[in-house]
This record gives C-alpha cells, sequence and structure tokens, in this order.
C-alpha cells in the first residue's frame, strides 16, 4: 500500500514510518503543509495520515483544498485535539477518520486498513436525462433535443425534483413539501400554475410529452417508448 504521511513531529513521523514500512507498505513523509498539499494531489495514494497542526498550512485547510481539487484518497487525521468539536470539525474537512495522539501503531495500522477496505463514494450526478431532456445540476440548465430551455429558478427545481424521480407519480402535497416547504396553502393552485408553464417550455414546442399528468393522483416524468 502506498502513504502519505504528513507530519511535522520527528518523533511522530519516524514511529510511524517505521511501523508502516515493516508492515510492508511505501511511506512518503512531508513534513509541511503546502509541501503536503502538493503531495497530496498526486492521485497514487492509498491513504494519507495528515496532522492537523502544520507549518506553512493547518491540516484542516489542507485537507478542504484536497476535497475542493476532487481528491478522494481516505484521509486520516492525527491530533492532539481530542474535544468533539474538534473531531468533527476535521471530518466535515474531508477527513474520513480521526486518532488521537498519543496512540498505539496498531490501531493506526487498524484504521488505515478500514479506510482502504471502504467502497469508494459513487460520484453525484451533474446531469439528468429523460429522453432527449437534459437537465445540467452544475449549470442550471436545460436543453431538449440540442435546444436551450429558459427555466426561472422555481421550475428548475420542480423539473430537478420530476426528473430524479423519473416514473415515478409525485403528488401535489409531495411537490409543495419539497419544492415549496409549505410556503403556500395546499388548496392554492400554485403546483398546477408552475406544471402549466414548465410544459409549455419543454413539452408544448416538441413532438412527444415528457410531463404527464396523473389524474386524481400527481405528475410524472417519463419517455413514452
Amino acid at each position: 500500500m502506498k502513504i502519505l504521511l504528513i507530519e511535522d513531529d520527528e518523533k511522530t513521523g519516524v514511529f510511524i514510518v517505521k511501523g508502516l514500512s515493516s508492515a510492508g507498505h511505501v511511506v512518503d513523509w512531508t513534513r509541511e503543509g503546502r509541501e503536503g498539499l502538493s503531495a497530496g494531489l498526486d492521485s497514487s495514494y492509498e491513504v494519507m495520515v495528515v496532522d492537523r497542526m502544520l507549518p506553512g498550512l493547518d491540516g484542516l485547510t489542507l485537507v478542504k483544498s484536497l476535497r475542493a481539487a476532487s481528491v478522494k484518497t481516505p484521509v486520516l487525521f492525527l491530533t492532539s485535539m481530542g474535544g468533539v468539536d474538534d473531531r468533527v470539525e476535521g471530518l466535515e474537512a474531508g477527513g474520513d477518520d480521526y486518532l488521537i495522539k498519543p496512540f498505539a501503531f496498531s490501531e493506526l495500522a487498524a484504521r488505515i486498513n478500514a479506510l482502504v477496505r471502504r467502497p469508494p463514494i459513487a460520484a453525484e450526478k451533474t446531469t439528468l436525462r429523460v429522453g432527449d431532456l437534459e437537465l445540467n445540476l452544475v449549470k442550471r440548465s436545460a436543453q431538449r433535443a440540442g435546444q436551450n430551455i429558459e427555466l426561472l429558478p422555481r421550475e428548475f427545481t420542480l423539473l430537478e425534483l420530476l426528473m430524479r424521480n423519473e416514473g415515478r407519480v409525485l403528488t401535489r402535497t409531495m411537490l409543495l413539501e419539497r419544492v415549496w416547504n409549505f410556503n403556500f396553502d395546499p388548496q392554492s393552485s400554485v403546483v398546477e400554475t408552475h406544471i402549466s408553464r414548465l410544459r409549455a417550455k419543454i413539452d408544448k414546442p416538441f413532438d412527444a410529452p415528457l410531463l404527464h399528468t396523473v389524474r386524481n393522483t400527481g405528475y410524472v416524468v417519463h419517455a413514452r417508448r
């Protein structure tokens, strides 16, 4: 296993490198935060062990920067800061596990092995497609048959919900809960109004409808086969 260690304390670093090397792992050790960030951008590492308190760039900022650069390598934080808030802060920064100093090498090794065994997290969808209708969740744009469709923010949210539930009928109540958060009277016609506007944009100019009304039940998006 190839491991990146980012630790400025000499004694701790030697202890970890010696133990991991003896266990047959390849360990690259850097002692400074910015050097660690540069090394961490290398996707060949299977796990990173990162001290929270580092010169040049602290461990939290380092890991946040890696995650912002889409680096998915599992990270084990090492720290003497053992409070609950400290652990939460580390995990929210993008860390996968947290080990408090001082620690036994056997626990460090076990936590590293557990991180490597975790299944990879599936990449989140950035595009939804139903038939020839495409919704780009990053650009917040819509196209059908290659033609751009201008959607208002609420229309986009409504269409996104329907497309994420392709083939499933969503009731008025469900739409009110998830799109409007009950900010409107359930007896109002806000859902019907937005459905009508959406249908005029994504269906009317095209041959086959994608947005369907299920009488006395709700609405569903699907491409007829």
